[in-house]
């Protein structure tokens, strides 16, 4: 099994950090297949809190060699940023440590503008994006006028950031948004070319010779299966394959690399997302609340990119075995499950009620869900304080019968659940 692939099988947000980071204790390369600095993986060792946007989160193991796949895009700065908060946590990154696709596409200024004129520009029907830069930098991929890291090796990458700024000023003028002045961006991109130059690799390569070697592959994944921009609640999805799928295309692997694959979908106990769209199962007041937290701890429900508080609301079995399915999941991982200790009751659904029909699955994917209610069951709560358990006989009755009940609902095995926030916290199941 040299390929392992974490996905969320959620909207994001799942805690999917903190699961590659068990994971990579026993793997050789850890490898980021999709998204760019709107994701947000939170990793804490002791007193130490990493939240991660870019770089894998495997690479806080001084054996992994962590890798940034084509199917990224990259904002310099942050990743630069990134880098050195690791160094001053004692963490080396160096090229031999980390390499990053020369395929993988870089994110400019002119995107981050361009990104906030165009869903301003939508009014009252906005995403509600990240102002990332995410959107307009696959765009230009597709319409084949990006910037890739491959250019940061060129004598000319200058005038190519400049031609760039240019160009998406002719958008933002349509768009009556302020145009950039391109010398300072070219002067601050020459110099991330200069420190970023020697990490620039033909990840593709070195992940299959990897492979060839028995080493382990860790494929993880950003976002979520619901924010996939075809299989995801669409248009109010992110702008690359979040799927397990998109691990191949997005680090440069052929289909003979699926072969044997362990897939691991982390689901939070609880529904989780931000930003707008459909949320069936979504709560309100002080149970919201209860869910959420206050935001004066890092754990609380407040996105790690954007701090905006995530709406909260409880399991979606529907939508989780639709992610299963698009996945192709072998097991689960179930993170939060502390945040339930205290409850009398827990509710999840099970189905969606249309009409006089109850369906189990979704006809047409998740992109419209207000036709449906949610169909709920409702199981015992438990008080007892499970962030000790490691094992599965720790835990409660009841918090056992939950996830039992997480199994049936979706056909697959849990295998690990987090019962806390610290690194050490997950209880191994089976």
């Amino acid at each position: 099994m040299p390929l392992q692939v974490i996905v969320g099988a959620q909207w994001g947000d799942e805690g999917k950090g903190r699961i590659v980071d068990w994971f990579a204790t026993r793997a050789g390369v850890a490898a980021r297949f999709n998204g760019g600095d709107n994701a947000g993986h939170t990793v804490t060792v002791g007193e130490q809190i990493f939240k991660l946007h870019l770089l894998p989160s495997g690479i806080i193991h001084p054996h992994v060699i962590a890798v940034m796949g084509n199917g990224m895009v990259v904002n310099p700065r942050t990743l630069l940023e990134e880098m050195d908060m690791l160094r001053q946590s004692g963490i080396i990154v160096s090229p031999e440590r980390l390499r990053i696709s020369y395929a993988a596409h870089i994110i400019t200024p002119a995107h981050q503008a361009l990104d906030k004129a165009i869903d301003a520009a939508r009014g009252t029907g906005l995403i509600g994006t990240t102002g990332r830069g995410i959107g307009p930098a696959y765009t230009d991929k597709a319409t084949r006028r990006g910037l890739r890291m491959a250019d940061l090796l060129s004598a000319g990458f200058g005038e190519k950031v400049a031609d760039h700024i240019q160009e998406a000023n002719r958008s933002l003028e349509m768009l009556a948004a302020p145009p950039l002045d391109p010398a300072p961006v070219c002067e601050s991109y020459r110099q991330y070319a200069a420190q970023l130059g020697e990490y620039v690799a033909d990840a593709s390569a070195e992940l299959h010779a990897a492979l060839q070697a028995g080493k382990t592959v860790l494929a993880e994944g950003a976002q979520g299966t619901l924010l996939d921009l075809d299989f995801g609640t669409y248009p109010f999805v992110t702008s690359s394959t979040t799927t397990a799928p998109g691990a191949l295309t997005g680090l440069g692997l052929g289909l003979d690399a699926a072969q044997g694959a362990r897939v691991t979908g982390v689901v939070k106990a609880f529904q989780t997302r931000v930003g707008s769209g459909p949320f069936p199962t979504e709560v309100f007041d002080e149970l919201a609340l209860r869910l959420r937290g206050t935001g004066e701890q890092p754990w609380d429900e407040y996105g790690t990119t954007t701090g905006r508080p995530r709406r909260v609301g409880w399991l979606d079995g529907v939508l989780l075995r639709y992610a299963a399915r698009v996945n192709g999941l072998t097991d689960l991982a179930v993170t939060k499950l502390d945040i339930l200790t205290g409850f009398e009751s827990i509710r999840f659904c099970n189905a969606y009620r249309h009409g006089d029909q109850e369906l189990r699955d979704l006809p047409f994917g998740p992109a419209d869900l207000s036709p449906y209610q949610p169909v709920y069951e409702e199981l015992p709560g438990w008080s007892e304080d499970i962030q000790a358990a490691r094992k599965w006989s720790d835990l409660p009755a009841n918090a056992r019968l939950y996830l039992e009940h997480i199994a049936i609902l979706t056909g697959l095995p849990v295998r690990l659940v987090s019962v806390g926030p610290e690194r050490e916290q997950i209880a191994e199941v089976g």
